[in-house]
């Protein structure tokens, strides 16, 4: 099993002026510790129950271009772009920026988008849940076509588009994996079934992770596709790693049986010293997890 390190507050001591050497830094002991990757939120306030709106936030693809000009090896990703903040032709872009800059190292993460208030504060069309999926599924096509050979028109539902040329080419081939979040049954695991080359189940429970997984299972037998190709990944909140260790890694012992590849950690209640903080995550917690499976 592996490592990921989640950023999801830049609320740091110092201000400002101290958020990019604090998230440098955070970044550079996650990657040291060998910590396989490292996302960040794709929000333009603070959530609930994180903390309150007027949290410094900052947008995520700027910031992981920052990040991957610190690192070397982690993969990069937000965890996961809202489908209704960018088109999708000028996303597949600015993944492919990431991808290129960090030499291969981008995911992308994405999602039907939740944070109603957030797109009414800042005017971003908020459309119905049923509709968000149909661009979502979209959104998934056009980038895909845009990181393939085929740079025609792209004519769907939503979106239309005259011509999908991406140059440069990403790094990564064919392409940038994919990671879709959520554990919706009827949309988002099929969705994952179809496209993903990841998921994000956005839960620690093991009776539910279970079920989740059986259903996907079925989604990838009606697709006919293979259900270990997709890598299965959780977000993790029960403990402070950092802190009680042994009992992280009593739990993941469990959900590596049920098939988890991967645990997603946040750095929400590290405290002043979030680089200090992953620096010890690392060292009590990624050797023993390799050893899972």
């Amino acid at each position: 099993m592996k490592l990921a390190i989640h950023n999801p507050s830049f609320t740091y001591p110092g201000g400002p002026e101290n958020i990019a050497p604090v998230l440098a830094a955070t970044a550079r002991a996650a990657e040291e510790g060998g910590a396989d990757q490292f996302t960040l939120m794709d929000h333009w306030f603070q959530i609930p129950p994180i903390g309150p709106p007027d949290e410094p936030m900052l947008e995520g693809y700027t910031t992981l271009g920052y990040i991957a000009a610190q690192t070397e090896r982690m993969r990069l990703g937000l965890l996961v772009s809202g489908v209704t903040y960018r088109h999708p032709g000028l996303l597949a872009k600015t993944v492919t920026t990431l991808d290129v800059l960090s030499g291969g190292r981008a995911q992308l993460g994405l999602g039907a988008a939740w944070f109603e208030a957030e797109h009414d504060a800042l005017g971003v069309p908020y459309p119905p849940i049923a509709e968000r999926f149909e661009r979502l599924e979209e959104a998934i096509q056009i980038c895909f076509q845009m990181w393939s050979d085929d740079d025609g028109p792209y004519k769907g539902k939503h979106y239309e588009l005259g011509e999908t040329m991406c140059s440069p080419r990403p790094v990564q081939q064919p392409r940038p994996s994919l990671m879709i979040g959520g554990s919706g049954e009827q949309k988002t695991l099929r969705l994952v079934a179809r496209y993903a080359d990841a998921c994000n189940l956005l839960t620690g429970d093991p009776d539910v992770v279970a079920h989740k997984l059986d259903v996907l299972r079925g989604h990838c037998e009606a697709e006919g596709r293979d259900h270990e190709e997709i890598e299965k990944t959780i977000i993790y909140g029960r403990v402070n790693p950092a802190a009680e260790p042994d009992r992280f890694l009593a739990d993941m012992e469990a959900m590596a049986k049920l098939g988890i590849d991967k645990v997603w950690v946040s750095n929400k209640g590290a405290g002043d010293d979030p680089a200090a903080w992953a620096d010890e995550v690392c060292a009590q917690t990624v050797s023993r997890l390799a050893e899972l499976g």
